[in-house]
């Protein structure tokens, strides 16, 4: 017979949920920043789309000092266990807000929004919606946090991918993501109601107890983890997952494919570490007799996978934006082999290369979109030329693919050199992994090279002349960005002490 709790146990609840909002202001205040925004678009007058920017990047920028104020405090579970605030989730915090700042700053300087649409204020909404939800990915330790903060990010992600509704590609985009985001998001489901059959619990720490306790039967957990790697490997854009990437990164707004291919990455990794770190047993019973499979063996599958894929199919790639899109799917599978170390020092690395992907992929993209302003297109041959035409654009751009190819002195070389690090130091055993990850880096160069090829080397089949200066504010951004990754290429221990800070948690085990 079902009872009503006590007086006493009422009060306990509202008691312990007040003693977690007030550990809960960052995301307090990005909501409300939220619906300033729709005030915002509904009140202004006049050029109001400047006005929005500027109120986002600033709010934005406000969430930082809520940030710090949690940096120093010491790790705590919110909500009844459904929510936790620690060193891992407070580095993608500060991830996530500063890609979506990075993200309002690029839009800023894409023309196409000046003619495919009128009224930005859903569209800087939706951004911080995003980051609400990315921040809780990063933090969410129950399964229903898991999912309801996935969705948050899907379906905003899937209203701004087709933001451009007069243009076929971007709605076909958008079309696209939701039936692979729909699908994968039922797998995943399906297989956290596996789990929850098996345990009878949704909270991580309590799963991992229960099935280290009372054991589970191998098959069935593997089909749990096949289900629940489906909806994670979508997010992160991993083979065989990844066939929505190609044509929602050529069709999305240039600067959701930015977000997209860096914070929502992002958000991905993190949920699949603290998934994985703390809801699988690492020791006791195990289910690698069934042909000696484990969740480890399948994510080897999925990087090995994933950067030969993703780097042999960019080979042919004519279109910039979409050779960004399978260089994605291939650094994908470099960061899943910082997670498979499963240590301290892997978890160290994937977040440390999470950093220096996120300085060159924005900055990569920053650039094609102003050569896209000034060019009108995002073919590799209308590329030709433009080393002399756009000088700071063309050495900005050729920094950027170095590092995504992990060469000195940049920062993906330290990224790179990280995660291979991390792999030797386990045995001998990982090092033919390192070695697919190095052979796969030098196909990269092809590729990637081909771009200021044709910048520096191939001349422009026009003749005409025409200003093709992007301006004083994108020079000084473009060369931020540049100097910021050439300089942590050569001074990378501030952002490397910070990755070991934020997974110092993950040692064997995260609690």
């Amino acid at each position: 017979m079902f009872e009503l709790p006590s007086g006493a146990e009422i009060q306990s609840i509202i008691a312990s949920l007040s003693a977690s909002v007030g550990f809960f202001i960052p995301e307090i205040y990005l909501s409300v920043l939220f619906m300033l925004l729709i005030v915002v678009d509904l009140v202004a007058k006049g050029r109001k789309n400047n006005l929005l920017a500027v109120t986002t990047l600033l709010g934005l920028a406000g969430s930082i000092f809520f940030i710090y104020q949690q940096h120093f405090l010491p790790a705590k579970e919110l909500f009844f266990g459904m929510y936790v605030l620690d060193e891992f989730g407070i580095f993608f915090k500060y991830f996530f807000v500063l890609a979506g700042m990075l993200a309002v700053i690029i839009t800023m300087a894409d023309e196409q929004f000046e003619s495919e649409v009128k009224s930005m204020g859903e569209y800087y909404a939706l951004i911080i919606a995003m980051v609400i939800g990315m921040i809780m990915m990063a933090s969410s330790a129950d399964l229903m946090m898991i999912f309801l903060s996935m969705e948050l990010v899907s379906f905003s992600a899937f209203i701004l991918t087709g933001y451009f509704k007069r243009d076929p590609r971007s709605s076909e985009a958008a079309l696209k993501y939701l039936v692979y985001g729909a699908v994968s998001s039922g797998l995943m489901v399906y297989g956290f109601s596996l789990i929850y059959g098996l345990t009878g619990q949704t909270n991580l720490i309590n799963i991992s107890s229960e099935l280290s306790q009372h054991g589970y039967d191998p098959l069935l957990m593997i089909l749990a983890t096949l289900l629940i790697l489906a909806g994670f490997g979508y997010k992160i854009g991993a083979v065989p997952f990844h066939f929505w990437a190609p044509d929602v990164y050529e069709g999305a707004p240039t600067p959701i494919t930015a977000y997209l291919s860096v914070a929502s990455k992002a958000a991905g990794f993190a949920l699949l570490m603290r998934f994985f770190y703390i809801a699988v047993p690492h020791g006791g019973p195990s289910y690698e007799d069934i042909l000696g499979i484990n969740w480890v063996s399948l994510l080897i599958l999925l990087s090995i996978s994933s950067m030969i894929y993703g780097n042999v199919v960019a080979l042919w790639q004519k279109n910039v934006k979409r050779l960004l899109a399978y260089s994605s799917i291939a650094h994908a599978g470099y960061l899943l082999l910082g997670i498979i170390v499963m240590d301290a020092f892997g978890t160290q690395s994937t977040l440390f290369y999470l950093l220096s992907y996120f300085l060159m992929n924005f900055g990569a993209f920053y650039v094609v979109i102003l050569i896209a302003n000034k060019t009108g297109s995002e073919n590799l041959e209308d590329y030709r030329g433009l080393g002399k035409k756009m000088p700071l654009a063309g050495a900005a751009l050729t920094v950027f693919l170095i590092s995504l190819v992990g060469l000195p002195p940049t920062i993906g070389f330290i990224g790179k050199l990280m995660i291979f690090s991390a792999l030797l130091a386990k045995g001998s055993l990982y090092i033919w992994l390192s070695l697919i990850g190095i052979m796969t880096s030098v196909i990269s160069l092809y590729y990637y090279m081909l771009i200021p090829l044709n910048m520096y080397l191939r001349e422009s089949p026009q003749s005409e002349e025409k200003n093709m200066n992007p301006g004083m504010v994108a020079q000084i951004i473009m060369a931020v960005l540049m100097f910021l990754t050439l300089y942590f290429g050569l001074f990378f221990q501030p952002l490397s002490d910070f990755a070991k800070y934020s997974s110092a948690m993950f040692g064997l085990r995260l609690y």
